[in-house]
Protein backbone atom coordinates (compact mmCIF):
# COMPACT_ATOMS: atom_id res chain seq x y z
CA UNK A 1 0.00 0.00 0.00
CA UNK A 2 3.00 2.27 0.78
CA UNK A 3 4.57 2.11 -2.20
CA UNK A 4 1.13 2.64 -3.98
CA UNK A 5 1.07 6.02 -2.69
CA UNK A 6 4.74 6.55 -3.53
CA UNK A 7 4.09 5.67 -7.05
CA UNK A 8 0.98 7.86 -7.01
CA UNK A 9 2.31 10.83 -5.72
CA UNK A 10 5.52 10.32 -8.19
CA UNK A 11 2.50 10.83 -11.24
CA UNK A 12 0.69 13.53 -9.78
CA UNK A 13 4.13 15.55 -9.26
CA UNK A 14 5.62 14.69 -12.63
CA UNK A 15 1.78 15.78 -14.37
CA UNK A 16 2.69 18.57 -12.03
CA UNK A 17 6.18 19.46 -13.37
CA UNK A 18 4.81 18.85 -17.32
CA UNK A 19 2.39 21.67 -16.41
CA UNK A 20 4.78 23.95 -14.86
CA UNK A 21 7.74 23.65 -17.12
CA UNK A 22 5.07 24.00 -20.36
CA UNK A 23 5.06 27.85 -20.35
CA UNK A 24 8.86 27.83 -21.64
CA UNK A 25 7.74 25.97 -25.02
CA UNK A 26 5.15 28.28 -25.90
CA UNK A 27 7.42 31.33 -24.69
CA UNK A 28 9.90 30.20 -27.56
CA UNK A 29 6.55 30.20 -30.03
CA UNK A 30 6.40 33.90 -28.98
CA UNK A 31 9.91 34.74 -28.87
CA UNK A 32 9.79 33.17 -32.84
CA UNK A 33 6.98 36.12 -33.60
CA UNK A 34 9.04 38.57 -31.90
CA UNK A 35 12.07 37.50 -34.26
CA UNK A 36 9.81 37.72 -37.07
CA UNK A 37 8.75 40.80 -36.49
CA UNK A 38 11.97 42.39 -36.04
CA UNK A 39 12.80 40.69 -39.16
CA UNK A 40 10.04 42.48 -41.31
CA UNK A 41 11.65 45.36 -39.62
CA UNK A 42 14.59 45.21 -40.71
CA UNK A 43 13.61 44.00 -44.29
CA UNK A 44 11.65 47.00 -44.64
CA UNK A 45 13.66 49.51 -43.84
CA UNK A 46 16.56 47.86 -46.04
CA UNK A 47 13.49 48.18 -49.27
CA UNK A 48 12.94 52.07 -47.95
CA UNK A 49 16.83 52.11 -48.41
CA UNK A 50 16.71 50.24 -51.40
CA UNK A 51 13.38 52.76 -52.57
CA UNK A 52 15.55 55.86 -51.48
CA UNK A 53 18.88 55.09 -54.01
CA UNK A 54 16.67 53.83 -56.65
CA UNK A 55 14.78 57.06 -56.37
CA UNK A 56 18.43 59.31 -56.95
CA UNK A 57 19.10 56.66 -59.86
CA UNK A 58 15.63 58.02 -61.39
CA UNK A 59 16.71 61.64 -60.80
CA UNK A 60 20.20 61.45 -62.05
CA UNK A 61 18.74 59.47 -65.16
CA UNK A 62 16.47 62.56 -65.12
CA UNK A 63 19.27 65.58 -65.19
CA UNK A 64 21.19 63.10 -67.57
CA UNK A 65 18.00 63.49 -70.13
CA UNK A 66 17.37 66.75 -70.05
CA UNK A 67 21.54 67.75 -70.91
CA UNK A 68 20.99 65.19 -73.80
CA UNK A 69 17.67 66.67 -74.90
CA UNK A 70 19.33 70.59 -74.73
CA UNK A 71 22.38 68.82 -77.09
CA UNK A 72 19.93 67.86 -79.01
CA UNK A 73 18.22 71.57 -79.23
CA UNK A 74 21.68 72.75 -79.89
CA UNK A 75 22.65 70.26 -82.58
CA UNK A 76 19.51 71.16 -84.39
CA UNK A 77 19.98 74.88 -84.01
CA UNK A 78 23.61 73.95 -84.90
CA UNK A 79 21.97 71.98 -87.97
CA UNK A 80 19.57 74.52 -88.89
CA UNK A 81 22.03 77.48 -89.15
CA UNK A 82 24.38 74.99 -91.44
CA UNK A 83 20.89 74.44 -93.92
CA UNK A 84 21.11 77.98 -94.01
CA UNK A 85 24.77 78.33 -95.17
CA UNK A 86 23.74 75.32 -97.29
CA UNK A 87 21.30 77.53 -99.20
CA UNK A 88 22.96 80.39 -99.46
CA UNK A 89 26.01 78.20 -100.96
CA UNK A 90 23.46 76.91 -103.35
CA UNK A 91 22.14 80.23 -104.49
CA UNK A 92 25.73 81.36 -105.07
CA UNK A 93 26.53 78.24 -106.93
CA UNK A 94 23.34 78.74 -109.35
CA UNK A 95 24.56 82.11 -109.48
CA UNK A 96 27.66 81.18 -110.58
CA UNK A 97 26.39 78.99 -113.21
CA UNK A 98 24.26 81.16 -114.78
CA UNK A 99 27.37 83.64 -114.89
CA UNK A 100 29.18 80.70 -116.87
CA UNK A 101 25.98 80.51 -119.12
CA UNK A 102 26.59 84.70 -119.75
CA UNK A 103 30.15 83.57 -119.86
CA UNK A 104 29.36 81.68 -122.48
CA UNK A 105 27.43 83.54 -125.02
CA UNK A 106 30.60 86.06 -124.81
CA UNK A 107 33.15 83.66 -125.62
CA UNK A 108 31.34 82.66 -128.03
CA UNK A 109 30.89 86.77 -129.61
CA UNK A 110 34.56 86.63 -128.34
CA UNK A 111 35.39 83.54 -130.87
CA UNK A 112 33.39 85.05 -133.73
CA UNK A 113 35.30 88.22 -133.15
CA UNK A 114 38.64 86.41 -132.92
CA UNK A 115 37.49 84.32 -136.06
CA UNK A 116 36.95 87.47 -138.10
CA UNK A 117 40.31 89.03 -136.56
CA UNK A 118 41.95 86.11 -137.89
CA UNK A 119 40.31 86.38 -141.82
CA UNK A 120 41.69 90.36 -141.63
CA UNK A 121 45.09 89.00 -140.41
CA UNK A 122 45.36 86.42 -142.87
CA UNK A 123 44.68 88.68 -145.37
CA UNK A 124 47.65 91.12 -144.39
CA UNK A 125 49.38 88.29 -143.91
CA UNK A 126 48.94 87.07 -147.72
CA UNK A 127 49.38 91.21 -148.64
CA UNK A 128 52.86 91.06 -146.20
CA UNK A 129 54.05 87.89 -148.23
CA UNK A 130 53.30 89.55 -151.89
CA UNK A 131 55.04 92.84 -151.62
CA UNK A 132 57.72 91.41 -148.55
CA UNK A 133 56.07 93.15 -146.10
CA UNK A 134 57.34 97.04 -147.10
CA UNK A 135 55.08 99.65 -148.78
CA UNK A 136 55.99 101.14 -151.78
CA UNK A 137 55.81 104.36 -151.32
CA UNK A 138 57.08 105.12 -155.27
CA UNK A 139 53.60 103.61 -156.49
CA UNK A 140 52.00 105.85 -153.58
CA UNK A 141 54.00 109.06 -154.80
CA UNK A 142 53.57 108.91 -158.66
CA UNK A 143 50.25 107.27 -158.34
CA UNK A 144 49.01 110.77 -156.45
CA UNK A 145 47.15 113.15 -158.53
CA UNK A 146 48.55 116.20 -156.44
CA UNK A 147 50.29 116.59 -153.29
CA UNK A 148 47.13 116.75 -150.90
CA UNK A 149 46.31 113.62 -152.57
CA UNK A 150 49.99 112.23 -151.76
CA UNK A 151 49.12 113.38 -148.24
CA UNK A 152 46.05 111.56 -147.64
CA UNK A 153 47.67 108.58 -149.59
CA UNK A 154 50.55 108.65 -146.92
CA UNK A 155 47.99 108.99 -144.04
CA UNK A 156 45.83 106.20 -145.17
CA UNK A 157 48.70 103.74 -144.89
CA UNK A 158 50.11 104.91 -141.75
CA UNK A 159 46.23 104.32 -140.79
CA UNK A 160 46.21 100.86 -141.86
CA UNK A 161 49.36 99.86 -140.53
CA UNK A 162 48.48 101.44 -137.19
CA UNK A 163 44.77 99.96 -137.09
CA UNK A 164 46.87 96.14 -138.31
CA UNK A 165 48.88 96.91 -134.82
CA UNK A 166 45.64 97.60 -132.64
CA UNK A 167 44.07 94.78 -133.91
CA UNK A 168 46.49 92.09 -132.77
CA UNK A 169 46.59 93.86 -129.76
CA UNK A 170 42.88 93.87 -129.19
CA UNK A 171 43.52 90.38 -129.94
CA UNK A 172 45.92 89.60 -127.31
CA UNK A 173 43.58 91.36 -124.89
CA UNK A 174 40.39 89.61 -125.81
CA UNK A 175 42.28 86.10 -125.22
CA UNK A 176 44.04 87.36 -122.34
CA UNK A 177 40.33 88.29 -120.81
CA UNK A 178 38.90 85.19 -121.93
CA UNK A 179 41.24 82.88 -120.07
CA UNK A 180 41.15 85.17 -117.35
CA UNK A 181 37.14 84.94 -116.99
CA UNK A 182 37.45 81.29 -117.94
CA UNK A 183 39.49 80.69 -114.67
CA UNK A 184 37.88 83.15 -112.55
CA UNK A 185 34.66 81.48 -112.51
CA UNK A 186 35.59 77.69 -112.61
CA UNK A 187 37.88 78.62 -109.36
CA UNK A 188 34.71 80.28 -107.85
CA UNK A 189 32.46 77.00 -108.68
CA UNK A 190 34.96 74.86 -107.47
CA UNK A 191 35.21 76.69 -103.91
CA UNK A 192 31.70 77.01 -103.72
CA UNK A 193 31.59 73.04 -104.35
CA UNK A 194 33.95 72.36 -102.09
CA UNK A 195 32.65 74.76 -99.20
CA UNK A 196 29.03 72.89 -100.17
CA UNK A 197 30.33 69.73 -100.04
CA UNK A 198 32.15 70.79 -96.23
CA UNK A 199 29.00 71.84 -94.79
CA UNK A 200 27.19 68.99 -95.94
CA UNK A 201 29.71 66.70 -94.07
CA UNK A 202 29.26 69.44 -90.90
CA UNK A 203 25.73 69.03 -91.17
CA UNK A 204 25.60 64.76 -91.86
CA UNK A 205 27.90 64.76 -88.64
CA UNK A 206 25.25 67.08 -86.86
CA UNK A 207 22.61 64.53 -88.15
CA UNK A 208 24.67 61.88 -86.71
CA UNK A 209 25.04 63.63 -83.25
CA UNK A 210 21.72 63.97 -83.13
CA UNK A 211 20.77 60.07 -83.67
CA UNK A 212 23.40 59.66 -81.20
CA UNK A 213 21.89 62.35 -78.31
CA UNK A 214 18.08 60.76 -79.60
CA UNK A 215 19.52 57.07 -79.06
CA UNK A 216 20.83 58.44 -76.12
CA UNK A 217 17.71 59.98 -74.68
CA UNK A 218 15.77 56.57 -75.53
CA UNK A 219 18.12 54.37 -73.33
CA UNK A 220 17.78 56.78 -70.37
CA UNK A 221 14.03 56.88 -70.85
CA UNK A 222 14.03 52.77 -71.10
CA UNK A 223 16.09 52.92 -67.86
CA UNK A 224 13.94 55.82 -65.99
CA UNK A 225 10.65 53.29 -66.91
CA UNK A 226 13.27 50.26 -65.32
CA UNK A 227 13.64 52.23 -62.18
CA UNK A 228 10.00 53.50 -61.93
CA UNK A 229 8.51 49.42 -62.38
CA UNK A 230 11.03 48.92 -59.61
CA UNK A 231 10.20 51.46 -57.26
CA UNK A 232 7.00 50.64 -57.69
CA UNK A 233 7.47 47.13 -56.98
CA UNK A 234 9.53 48.36 -54.14
CA UNK A 235 6.64 50.51 -52.64
CA UNK A 236 4.36 47.81 -52.71
CA UNK A 237 7.03 45.24 -51.17
CA UNK A 238 7.31 47.93 -48.32
CA UNK A 239 3.44 47.55 -47.82
CA UNK A 240 3.41 44.37 -47.67
CA UNK A 241 6.06 44.14 -45.27
CA UNK A 242 4.75 47.28 -43.10
CA UNK A 243 1.00 44.72 -43.67
CA UNK A 244 2.60 41.67 -42.86
CA UNK A 245 4.17 43.48 -39.83
CA UNK A 246 0.80 44.16 -38.56
CA UNK A 247 -0.36 40.72 -39.51
CA UNK A 248 2.33 39.40 -36.68
CA UNK A 249 1.98 41.81 -34.49
CA UNK A 250 -1.89 40.72 -34.53
CA UNK A 251 -0.47 36.78 -33.90
CA UNK A 252 1.81 38.16 -31.11
CA UNK A 253 -1.30 39.28 -29.37
CA UNK A 254 -3.00 36.49 -30.00
CA UNK A 255 -0.24 34.06 -29.22
CA UNK A 256 -0.04 36.12 -25.99
CA UNK A 257 -3.59 36.01 -25.09
CA UNK A 258 -3.42 32.49 -25.74
CA UNK A 259 -0.31 31.86 -23.42
CA UNK A 260 -2.56 33.58 -20.57
CA UNK A 261 -5.30 31.54 -21.05
CA UNK A 262 -3.01 28.58 -21.32
CA UNK A 263 -1.43 30.19 -17.96
CA UNK A 264 -4.52 30.27 -16.20
CA UNK A 265 -5.52 27.07 -17.38
CA UNK A 266 -2.09 25.75 -16.09
CA UNK A 267 -2.22 27.24 -12.65
CA UNK A 268 -5.66 25.87 -12.40
CA UNK A 269 -4.66 22.75 -13.14
CA UNK A 270 -1.58 23.11 -11.10
CA UNK A 271 -4.01 24.04 -7.95
CA UNK A 272 -6.07 21.16 -8.71
CA UNK A 273 -2.95 18.52 -9.03
CA UNK A 274 -1.71 19.83 -5.43
CA UNK A 275 -5.47 19.56 -3.90
CA UNK A 276 -5.10 15.88 -5.15
CA UNK A 277 -1.72 15.48 -3.86
CA UNK A 278 -2.84 16.61 -0.33
CA UNK A 279 -5.94 15.00 -0.67
CA UNK A 280 -3.74 11.78 -1.35
CA UNK A 281 -1.59 12.25 1.35
CA UNK A 282 -4.39 13.01 3.95
CA UNK A 283 -6.34 9.53 2.88
CA UNK A 284 -2.99 7.59 3.01
CA UNK A 285 -1.98 9.01 6.42
CA UNK A 286 -5.96 7.81 7.62
CA UNK A 287 -5.83 4.38 6.05
CA UNK A 288 -2.71 3.77 7.46
CA UNK A 289 -3.77 4.73 11.12
CA UNK A 290 -6.80 2.62 10.16
CA UNK A 291 -4.92 -0.34 9.02
CA UNK A 292 -2.53 -0.42 12.10
CA UNK A 293 -5.90 -0.18 14.34
CA UNK A 294 -7.44 -2.94 12.62
CA UNK A 295 -4.09 -4.87 11.60
CA UNK A 296 -6.46 -8.11 13.09
CA UNK A 297 -9.11 -7.82 10.51
CA UNK A 298 -6.90 -7.71 7.53
CA UNK A 299 -6.84 -11.47 7.03
CA UNK A 300 -10.61 -11.67 6.52
CA UNK A 301 -11.56 -8.64 4.74
CA UNK A 302 -10.41 -7.41 1.21
CA UNK A 303 -8.17 -4.30 2.37
CA UNK A 304 -9.75 -0.98 1.40
CA UNK A 305 -9.64 0.64 -2.30
CA UNK A 306 -8.19 3.97 -2.36
CA UNK A 307 -10.36 5.97 -4.85
CA UNK A 308 -9.04 8.18 -7.42
CA UNK A 309 -10.75 10.45 -9.75
CA UNK A 310 -9.59 13.08 -12.97
CA UNK A 311 -10.65 15.40 -14.68
CA UNK A 312 -10.42 15.93 -18.17
CA UNK A 313 -10.97 18.88 -20.22
CA UNK A 314 -12.06 17.85 -24.25
CA UNK A 315 -9.40 19.36 -26.87
CA UNK A 316 -10.74 22.45 -28.30
CA UNK A 317 -12.02 22.10 -32.19
CA UNK A 318 -12.42 24.05 -35.08
CA UNK A 319 -15.40 24.33 -36.59
CA UNK A 320 -15.60 25.84 -40.03
CA UNK A 321 -19.07 26.46 -41.59
CA UNK A 322 -19.21 25.23 -45.11
CA UNK A 323 -19.71 27.50 -47.94
CA UNK A 324 -23.26 26.54 -49.86
CA UNK A 325 -21.93 27.40 -53.16
CA UNK A 326 -20.75 24.92 -55.11
CA UNK A 327 -17.50 23.35 -55.71
CA UNK A 328 -15.79 24.30 -52.33
CA UNK A 329 -12.59 22.49 -52.32
CA UNK A 330 -12.70 19.55 -49.06
CA UNK A 331 -10.31 20.68 -46.26
CA UNK A 332 -6.65 18.21 -46.58
CA UNK A 333 -4.96 17.40 -43.64
CA UNK A 334 -1.77 17.90 -44.99
CA UNK A 335 0.11 21.65 -44.11
CA UNK A 336 -1.68 23.42 -46.89
CA UNK A 337 -4.99 22.78 -48.55
CA UNK A 338 -5.86 23.19 -51.86
CA UNK A 339 -7.03 27.30 -52.75
CA UNK A 340 -9.98 26.63 -55.09
CA UNK A 341 -11.51 23.93 -56.92
CA UNK A 342 -10.84 23.85 -60.97
CA UNK A 343 -7.45 22.60 -62.86
CA UNK A 344 -4.08 23.83 -63.46
CA UNK A 345 -4.16 25.95 -66.40
CA UNK A 346 -0.29 27.22 -65.72
CA UNK A 347 2.47 25.85 -63.89
CA UNK A 348 5.18 27.55 -61.67
CA UNK A 349 8.11 28.85 -64.10
CA UNK A 350 8.65 31.05 -67.34
CA UNK A 351 6.13 31.84 -69.08
CA UNK A 352 6.32 34.99 -71.49
CA UNK A 353 10.13 35.77 -71.30
CA UNK A 354 8.95 36.30 -67.18
CA UNK A 355 8.94 34.19 -64.36
CA UNK A 356 5.94 32.93 -62.90
CA UNK A 357 5.62 32.96 -59.34
CA UNK A 358 2.89 30.49 -58.88
CA UNK A 359 0.37 28.51 -60.32
CA UNK A 360 -2.99 29.33 -62.13
CA UNK A 361 -6.24 27.56 -61.31
CA UNK A 362 -9.22 27.62 -63.93
CA UNK A 363 -12.69 27.33 -63.52
CA UNK A 364 -15.95 28.49 -64.84
CA UNK A 365 -18.94 29.79 -62.65
CA UNK A 366 -19.10 30.97 -58.98
CA UNK A 367 -15.66 29.46 -57.56
CA UNK A 368 -15.39 29.93 -53.94
CA UNK A 369 -11.49 30.90 -52.81
CA UNK A 370 -10.52 29.09 -49.72
CA UNK A 371 -7.07 29.87 -47.06
CA UNK A 372 -4.70 27.46 -47.98
CA UNK A 373 -3.95 27.11 -44.22
CA UNK A 374 -4.75 29.39 -40.99
CA UNK A 375 -3.26 32.74 -40.76
CA UNK A 376 -3.73 36.86 -40.65
CA UNK A 377 -4.56 38.42 -43.57
CA UNK A 378 -1.73 40.86 -44.04
CA UNK A 379 -3.02 42.76 -47.27
CA UNK A 380 -6.73 42.99 -48.97
CA UNK A 381 -7.00 45.47 -51.64
CA UNK A 382 -6.89 45.96 -55.86
CA UNK A 383 -3.85 46.06 -57.07
CA UNK A 384 -3.06 47.07 -60.59
CA UNK A 385 -1.64 43.74 -61.74
CA UNK A 386 -2.92 41.43 -59.28
CA UNK A 387 -6.40 42.91 -59.64
CA UNK A 388 -8.42 42.29 -56.18
CA UNK A 389 -5.73 40.28 -54.04
CA UNK A 390 -5.41 38.77 -50.22
CA UNK A 391 -1.93 38.38 -48.89
CA UNK A 392 -2.07 35.65 -45.61
CA UNK A 393 0.90 35.68 -43.05
CA UNK A 394 1.20 31.76 -41.47
CA UNK A 395 3.31 30.34 -38.87
CA UNK A 396 3.48 27.13 -38.91
CA UNK A 397 6.06 25.51 -36.67
CA UNK A 398 8.09 28.37 -36.23
CA UNK A 399 8.32 29.00 -40.13
CA UNK A 400 6.59 31.77 -41.85
CA UNK A 401 4.87 31.59 -45.29
CA UNK A 402 3.24 33.73 -47.39
CA UNK A 403 -0.29 32.77 -49.92
CA UNK A 404 -1.79 35.27 -52.32
CA UNK A 405 -5.00 34.50 -54.22
CA UNK A 406 -4.86 37.37 -57.31
CA UNK A 407 -7.24 38.37 -59.50
CA UNK A 408 -10.45 37.44 -57.22
CA UNK A 409 -13.81 38.46 -58.70
CA UNK A 410 -14.70 40.35 -54.88
CA UNK A 411 -12.86 39.41 -51.37
CA UNK A 412 -14.57 38.44 -48.42
CA UNK A 413 -11.57 39.08 -45.65
CA UNK A 414 -10.40 41.89 -44.70
CA UNK A 415 -6.90 43.30 -43.77
CA UNK A 416 -5.87 42.30 -40.09
CA UNK A 417 -8.52 38.86 -39.88
CA UNK A 418 -7.75 36.24 -38.79
CA UNK A 419 -8.84 33.23 -41.18
CA UNK A 420 -8.96 29.10 -40.59
CA UNK A 421 -7.61 26.36 -43.34
CA UNK A 422 -10.41 25.93 -45.39
CA UNK A 423 -12.14 29.09 -44.60
CA UNK A 424 -13.91 31.03 -47.51
CA UNK A 425 -12.20 34.82 -48.39
CA UNK A 426 -13.30 35.47 -52.20
CA UNK A 427 -14.40 34.47 -55.46
CA UNK A 428 -12.52 33.22 -58.57
CA UNK A 429 -12.22 35.88 -61.08
CA UNK A 430 -10.63 38.41 -64.23
CA UNK A 431 -9.47 41.46 -62.30
CA UNK A 432 -6.08 42.72 -63.03
CA UNK A 433 -3.17 42.24 -65.43
CA UNK A 434 -5.82 38.26 -66.72
CA UNK A 435 -6.93 36.64 -69.23
CA UNK A 436 -9.81 34.77 -68.31
CA UNK A 437 -11.14 33.56 -65.10
CA UNK A 438 -8.34 31.71 -62.70
CA UNK A 439 -7.37 32.02 -59.28
CA UNK A 440 -3.07 32.39 -59.41
CA UNK A 441 -2.17 31.39 -56.02
CA UNK A 442 1.48 31.58 -54.92
CA UNK A 443 3.48 30.14 -52.03
CA UNK A 444 6.32 31.95 -50.35
CA UNK A 445 8.85 30.22 -47.39
CA UNK A 446 8.97 33.63 -45.72
CA UNK A 447 7.64 37.11 -46.32
CA UNK A 448 6.52 38.09 -49.79
CA UNK A 449 9.01 40.68 -52.09
CA UNK A 450 9.08 42.42 -55.21
CA UNK A 451 11.57 39.57 -56.85
CA UNK A 452 9.58 36.73 -55.22
CA UNK A 453 12.38 35.43 -54.26
CA UNK A 454 11.09 33.26 -51.66
CA UNK A 455 7.90 31.95 -53.98
CA UNK A 456 7.89 27.68 -53.67
CA UNK A 457 6.47 25.57 -56.08
CA UNK A 458 2.95 25.12 -54.45
CA UNK A 459 1.88 22.01 -56.10
CA UNK A 460 4.78 20.57 -53.91
CA UNK A 461 2.63 21.54 -51.12
CA UNK A 462 -1.00 21.29 -51.55
CA UNK A 463 -3.04 18.24 -53.30
CA UNK A 464 -3.39 17.76 -56.22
Amino acid sequence: MKKNIIAMNASIMIGLGSILAAPSAYAESLSDLQQKKESIQEKRSGVESNISDTEKKIDNLHDKQLTAEEQIAAIEAKIAESTKKIDAKNAEITQTKKEIEALKEEIKVLKERIAKRNEVLKERARSFQETGGDVNYLEVLFGSSSFGDLIDRVGAVATIAEADRDILKQHELDKKDLEEKQTAVEKKLASLEVAKAELLEIQKQQKHQKQEKAALVKKLKQQTKKHEDEKMGLEEEKANLAAQETAIKSAINLEQNRLAELEAARKKAAAEAKKRAEQAAAQAASQAASQAAESKKQSSSSGASAKSSSSSSPAPSSSRSSSNVSQVPAVSSGTFTRPSAGYVSSTMGERWNKQHAGIDIAASGTVPVVAAADGVVSRSYFSSTYGNVIFVTHSISGQQWTTVYAHLSSRQASTGSVVAKGQQIGIMGNTGHSYGQHLHFELHKGAWNYSKSNAVNPLNYIPN
